[in-house]
């Protein structure tokens, strides 16, 4: 039986100091809060998009 408890202590210690997930819960935190910032700022982020494009329009045509 002590060894058998032994195991279950090697596993259970095992699989909390397992991070080979951690990366990917990591990447999709990053990208959910990246989605959420351009639907806060979807406004400001277009209008200054328009912007830089409608000047970069106006330069071109004057060459």
């Amino acid at each position: 039986m002590t060894v058998l408890c032994r195991k279950v202590k090697e596993n259970i210690k095992n699989f909390w100091q397992d991070e080979d997930g951690m990366g990917v819960v990591e990447i999709v935190l990053i990208i959910v809060v990246l989605i959420g910032l351009v639907i806060i700022f979807k406004s400001q982020i277009t209008a200054l998009v328009n912007k830089l494009l409608s000047k970069m329009s106006s330069q071109a045509n004057k060459i």
